[in-house]
């Protein structure tokens, strides 16, 4: 009688991890679905609402305008993201969400330093290029951890921003447009509409 208690304690402690690993080989096979697709269509809309703006200012209020829309759209974002986990009666802050956060916040980080070094030193036709390059390493590095369409579109933005790189200054509005508006506006709706909105 005494040899069968530590069999059954041992039994249960090696079910309790056998279904722990299951849930955490789940929650890592998972996809990220909470990514917002008609918020990134709405991100694509107000991104070419800036282009207009920018398009017709100084060069020191086009860096405001879109300093503002980039912090628009982080907002617009985060909202819509929340609203669609809340549609999926999904917590906002599970295992997925944290690590597309985690993954997509330090480009987003070091592209905001880098502005401020590029812009000290002269370098603003260096932003344009320097921002979509980071912003689509995020949405890659991000979208490791959500459904597939969604590193494609990071890597989308990674190549328009290595071309604005090397293209004349005059046409960094443009790229801008292309990326934060018209990427946004097709691959939002891919998500919305293969991926429930």
């Amino acid at each position: 009688m005494a040899s069968a208690q530590p069999q059954t304690v041992s039994l249960h402690s090696h079910a309790m991890d056998n279904l722990r690993f299951i849930r955490e080989t789940m929650e890592r096979a998972g996809s990220f679905t909470a990514v917002p697709g008609w918020g990134g269509f709405a991100m694509g809309i107000s991104a070419l609402g800036a282009t207009a703006i920018a398009a017709r200012q100084t060069a020191q209020g086009w860096l405001w305008t879109w300093l503002a829309e980039g912090a628009f759209a982080i907002a617009l974002g985060a909202w819509a993201m929340k609203r669609k986990a809340d549609r999926a009666q999904v917590p906002l802050l599970s295992a997925p969400t944290r690590k597309f956060v985690l993954s997509f916040a330090p480009p987003l980080l070091v592209g905001a330093l880098l502005t401020l070094v590029l812009y000290r030193a002269g370098l603003r036709d260096a932003i344009p290029g320097t921002w979509l390059l980071l912003y689509g390493t995020g949405v890659v590095t991000g979208g490791a951890f959500s459904v597939r369409v969604v590193p494609v579109m990071g890597l989308c933005f990674m190549f328009v921003g290595a071309v604005a790189l090397f293209c004349p200054a005059s046409w960094s509005t443009a790229f801008l447009a292309a990326g934060f508006g018209g990427l946004h506006l097709i691959f939002g709706m891919i998500i919305a509409r293969r991926y429930g909105g």
